[in-house]
């Protein structure tokens, strides 16, 4: 069954919880720095390994110090969904272990 969308209302409610994470193009957003390129790897490391456990994965870029998200859910139309939000918070109980920024 498809995860249902969250009204915009529902998503800027949650968003107050992540107030580093952003919406973006109906998309909720997140850039983190590192002190280095090993550093931002092994986040994004980390974080491919928190997508498979959920079984939910987002647009994700590395730079050389930086790693940026971008989440939505594809089987809800694109919309921003409670799912989506886990693996923000996912996201965000691991940077620290990593030095983000």
């Amino acid at each position: 069954m498809p995860a249902e969308p969250l009204t915009r209302k529902e998503t800027e409610d949650r968003l107050r919880e992540l107030p580093a994470w952003s919406l973006d193009g109906g998309k909720i957003t997140r850039s983190y720095r590192f002190g280095g390129h090993f550093a931002a790897t092994a986040m994004v490391v980390h974080i491919a390994q928190i997508q498979e456990e959920l079984g939910h994965h987002s647009d994700l870029a590395l730079g050389y110090n930086t790693v940026s998200l971008s989440v939505h859910t594809h089987d809800a139309g694109g919309a921003v969904t409670a799912r989506d939000f886990e693996l923000a918070r996912r996201v965000e109980e691991a940077a620290p272990g990593h030095g983000a920024r």
